[in-house]
């Protein structure tokens, strides 16, 4: 069996831009930062707006000068053989997802790459049964029969602008619906995880059949770059994963041509523990769950919604249980917890906790540095005002804000509370808890710890979330354009 690559391999891996078919070094390079470290992992090549041009360019020339949109069959071997890719080269993926992610190896075996990995294998399938045609039958007009019919084909070229949190969840899960539907896609990575992005494309470059040009991946940190992707008018669609005040401004850009947008943004969610729940259940689903990569996910429950009467209680089964998350070393496989990805994101979460301790927020455990590295400790603050900032803005940190309620409508009002509608999660006696959920406007939410997440299952959100679908039939459908046909029969 091949050895695990340790961090010294990963160093001296040669990424590279792909762009029309050939991997490409640039000029100029920028830093990778391993973020329990902070010391320089590897170098990305900076791409240009000259860079970004050409990928626009190759993806255009794809699109419109190759069977890829309509061959089906194509489309479903290169997925295979991309899915198989990613299989076969797992190891490695995960070693860098380690090292530049900032991810725990636990994490690597789940969210982080190898449920990623399925969406690849999920999005071949569909596509061999998925019905891209709808027949609708005849209609009488003028005087004759017309017989008319949908068919579905590919929205065109996709400008993908990922961030850096789940960099193969996010890449992968718009890569693959967007080749399955026979979109050509331009990927962009975030700045801070530019090599892991790129190692995507040399496994497409170098494993698959996809046709040059139909994948291209950038990387760099001139904000320029992006903005060729979101303004261009060879670019038919703009799918962006990241924060919301970015996802105002792409918007902003893309509707100069007023291309297709799909956002998936920020998230305020509220996890709402009823009084009948079982408080241990809810308070050790809420506080590891929080502390998921260091607090850097959009759809996790920031804010704990209890009842007044158990506050007390229930937020020292909290900080009991963020007691026990070990945190450190992202490859030691007992670690539970990893570094926030920069120092400047660590600044930003610190700070957030410093103004609400002032605004008169308790802090009842973390709310510290530790080094090396840019990790923070598991915090907990009691007491928040439902209006105040920690409560209303997205932390994207290991910071749990505490909110007492009197009653379910209060519950209710305080988690509806949110420029945000991404998820949500509610605890208590079934019927009960069906009820408040059904209540909460966000696009996902669970029940007592239920699990919503799976290639399969739509992911997106309400109001400033978001607009569409990640995955599941929704997913390859935002990639779709449906032209709608008829002919006269008699």
């Amino acid at each position: 069996m091949q050895e695990t690559p340790t961090i010294a391999d990963v160093r001296q891996a040669d990424r590279r831009l792909l762009i029309g078919g050939e991997l490409r070094d640039t000029p100029r390079t920028f830093p990778s930062i391993n973020p329990a470290t902070g010391d320089v992992l590897g170098y990305a090549p900076d791409a240009t707006v000259a860079d970004a041009e050409a990928a626009v360019a190759a993806a255009r020339d794809a699109f419109d000068n190759t069977d890829w949109s309509t061959n089906t069959e194509l489309r479903i071997r290169c997925l295979e053989q991309f899915h198989q890719a990613l299989i076969d080269h797992r190891d490695e993926l995960a070693a860098l997802t380690i090292a530049e992610v900032g991810a725990t190896a636990a994490l690597c075996a789940g969210a982080q790459l190898d449920q990623p990995v399925d969406i690849v294998r999920y999005y071949a399938e569909l596509l061999k049964t998925y019905p891209m045609t709808e027949d609708l039958g005849n209609i009488e007009s003028r005087g004759a029969q017309h017989h008319r019919w949908v068919e579905k084909e590919a929205g065109g070229v996709v400008a993908a602008i990922i961030a850096y949190n789940y960099p193969n969840q996010l890449a992968l899960a718009k890569l693959a619906p967007a080749l399955a539907a026979g979109c050509t896609v331009v990927l962009k990575s975030a700045p801070d995880t530019p090599l892991i992005t790129l190692a995507l494309g040399e496994l497409i470059a170098n494993h698959t059949d996809i046709p040059a040009g139909v994948v291209n991946v950038l990387s760099g940190a001139d904000p320029e770059v992006g903005a060729v992707l979101t303004t261009s008018p060879d670019v038919d669609m703009v799918t962006f994963t990241g924060s919301t005040p970015t996802g105002r401004r792409i918007m902003a850009a893309a509707s100069e041509t007023l291309k297709k947008v799909f956002l998936e943004l920020g998230g305020k969610s509220a996890a709402i523990v009823l009084d009948d729940a079982d408080f241990n259940t809810a308070a050790l689903f809420s506080a590891f769950s929080m502390v998921t990569h260091a607090g850097q996910g959009c759809a996790l429950t920031s804010r704990l919604l209890v009842p007044a009467k158990h506050k007390d209680e229930i937020v020292e089964l909290i900080k009991n249980n963020f007691g026990l998350v070990r945190y450190g070393d992202p490859a030691d496989p007992k670690t539970y917890m990893g570094p926030l990805i920069s120092e400047k994101q660590r600044d930003k979460v610190d700070g957030m906790v410093k103004r609400a301790v002032e605004a008169g927020a308790t802090l009842v455990t973390g709310g510290e540095k530790v080094e090396p590295g840019f990790f923070y400790t598991p915090t907990l603050l009691a007491d928040v005002d439902p209006d105040s900032e920690i409560a209303q803005e997205e932390v994207f940190g290991p910071v749990l804000a505490v909110i007492a309620y009197e009653d379910d409508d209060d519950a209710v009002r305080i988690a509806n509370n949110s420029i945000y509608g991404l998820s949500g999660a509610v605890f208590g006696s079934e019927d009960r808890a069906l009820a408040v959920a059904r209540r909460i406007r966000t696009g996902t939410f669970s029940i007592n710890g239920g699990n919503y997440f799976s290639p399969d299952s739509p992911f997106g959100g309400y109001k400033q979330s978001g607009i569409g679908r990640e995955m599941g039939k929704a997913g390859l459908e935002e990639f779709l354009e449906t032209k709608t046909f008829a002919r006269v029969v008699s």
